[in-house]
């Protein structure tokens, strides 16, 4: 590891600290690379993202990661419109899939969450989300994993939002985890060759 809070990979490449556990696991280290902290644009993706934060809650990032194609096929590739029009006996056979996490209150929170999103306009839903991004200007590229905050003003202020609109499972900590997945804010270290690529 540098002083500059990044860890350096076999491939000679810096990486945020949780990068590290990227070296032995492909699948995290494209994550971390080519998804995390870009941006995510469109109702559907962004349902997507919400959706999958919700079920990350008090687990592993990874766990859902490695899941992400199991609930894109349980949930109808995350379609608004679809996911909205899923019945009780959906909601039960999602309990019964083994390739997604079977948390009775996260499926239920999804089903609702649909529903809240089809109730908004086309594009309402992407104009909502992005509203609360913060001006990039106002903030300095964390140093180091210390640097980088867990809840801020303007995730609290989404969280809220959401929760105005019907979304459900979608706190302040939730909320700035989605906002770092999709690029509202770029939490890459200064170092980090994914923030500079």
């Amino acid at each position: 590891m540098s002083g500059s809070g990044v860890v350096i990979g076999a491939d000679g490449l810096a990486r945020c600290p949780w990068g590290l556990e990227a070296e032995t696991l492909a699948d995290y280290r494209v994550y971390h690379d080519t998804e995390w902290g870009h941006p995510v644009h469109g109702d559907d993706a962004l349902f997507e993202r919400i959706s999958l934060e919700a079920f990350q809650s008090g687990l592993s990032w990874l766990t859902i990661l490695r899941r992400r194609e199991g609930f894109r096929a349980a949930f109808a590739g995350f379609s608004i419109e679809k996911v909205a029009a899923f019945t009780e006996e959906d909601a039960e056979r999602l309990l019964a899939d083994p390739g997604i996490i079977r948390n009775r209150a996260k499926i239920a929170a999804t089903l609702a969450n649909a529903r809240a999103a089809a109730e908004l306009a086309p594009g309402e839903l992407d104009a909502l989300v992005w509203s609360h991004a913060p001006d990039a200007a106002t903030r300095p590229a964390p140093r180091s994993a210390a640097d980088v905050p867990a809840v801020t003003p303007e995730s609290t202020a989404l969280a809220k939002a959401l929760k105005k609109q019907g979304f459900r499972f979608v706190g302040p900590t939730t909320a700035y985890a989605l906002m770092q997945a999709c690029g509202l804010v770029n939490d890459h270290l200064a170092d980090c060759h994914a923030r500079k690529g």
